[in-house]
């Protein structure tokens, strides 16, 4: 396992790291024992950066990842976790006040059985831009309540997630230097979209570290193809499925590609995939202990052809 720089935060993360979400039942049903078993996996796999949320199934995937937790060193990984983006009974909600935000940390410190939270993020900024006060209230108010907390050592370490990097850059912007010390992005260093690498300047200069989540860009490039809810525009979903195909016809699974070119750009601190499969973890760290094929990369985005970089709005 390689490990490199967030940023300026001093610490370094795996250049591979788990992502809980799948503990939240997100995708699929799952055995929750081998969900625990998969983070034991991770982490014996010298994977030390762990990223979940509370809104990943309501509360779910906090709670389970926490059962492991408590029986994991507390010096074997770091933590990131979210504020601002939640849900009960099957109902999305979102609240970006500071009053909510250090709830939240402290009911995720509780779920998770720790002490304190390395990177805490404010998540999916985009759906406060679409509220009142805008992404403003972001800078004027959570940010300013989770660096509260980082004074007082509940959490050492703030960043900002969103799908949409332009809005990464807007807070970034309009934020004292050094308030935000991380960004996660998904969907956005990948085979069908590299936008992250238009952006990699700007967060660099400003000694803030990137990471990125999603390499399979939530299962368009796997051979089993998106699940029914998958945002994604219909030529988008074809082109993928059509490389999968090609890669498939070439015997070199796209998802290994796929993982492979997630893994190699050295600038990009980790990138986040998350499974509650301990045989997965196992797989994909084999993956990216080979060599990229450049030439089967060249032909894959070949095929996706003008669907590349193509997006869609977060839901």
């Amino acid at each position: 396992m390689k490990y490199r720089k967030l940023g300026n935060t001093g610490i370094e993360v795996s250049e591979l790291g788990f992502g809980a979400s799948s503990l939240g039942g997100v995708f699929h049903s799952f055995d929750e024992h081998r969900g625990i078993d998969a983070v034991f996996a991770a982490v014996d796999a010298g994977i030390n950066i762990i990223d979940v949320s509370p809104y990943y199934g309501h509360y779910k995937a906090e709670t389970v990842l926490g059962k492991a937790l408590k029986d994991i060193p507390r010096d074997k990984f770091y933590l990131s976790t979210k504020v601002g983006r939640y849900g009960k009974d099957g109902v999305n909600t979102w609240d970006y006040s500071a009053q909510r935000a250090k709830e939240s940390v402290y009911e995720s410190l509780e779920r998770l059985h720790i002490d304190y939270i390395d990177v805490i993020n404010v998540h999916d900024i985009e759906f406060q831009g679409r509220m009142d006060g805008g992404l403003q209230r972001v800078v004027d108010e959570t940010l300013p309540a989770l660096h509260a907390l980082k004074a007082e050592g509940v959490v050492r370490h703030v960043g900002i997630t969103d799908l949409q990097l332009e809005n990464l850059r807007w807070v970034i912007e309009h934020s004292e230097p050094g308030t935000v010390e991380s960004v996660m992005n998904f969907c956005h260093y990948c085979l069908c979209d590299d936008k992250l690498v238009d952006f990699m300047d700007f967060f660099e200069e400003r000694g803030i570290g990137v990471m990125s989540a999603s390499p399979f860009s939530m299962g368009l490039l796997t051979e089993r193809g998106v699940p029914e809810w998958h945002p994604a525009p219909k030529p988008l979903v074809e082109a993928c499925r059509q490389a999968a195909a090609y890669c498939k016809e070439k015997g070199y699974p796209i998802e290994k590609l796929a993982m492979q070119f997630a893994c190699s750009n050295p600038r990009i601190a980790t990138t986040v995939f998350s499974t509650t499969r301990p045989e997965a973890i196992k797989r994909n760290i084999e993956y990216i202990s080979e060599p990229v094929d450049e030439q089967l990369v060249k032909e894959v985005r070949a095929i996706i052809g003008d669907q590349q970089r193509v997006s869609w709005a977060n839901t």
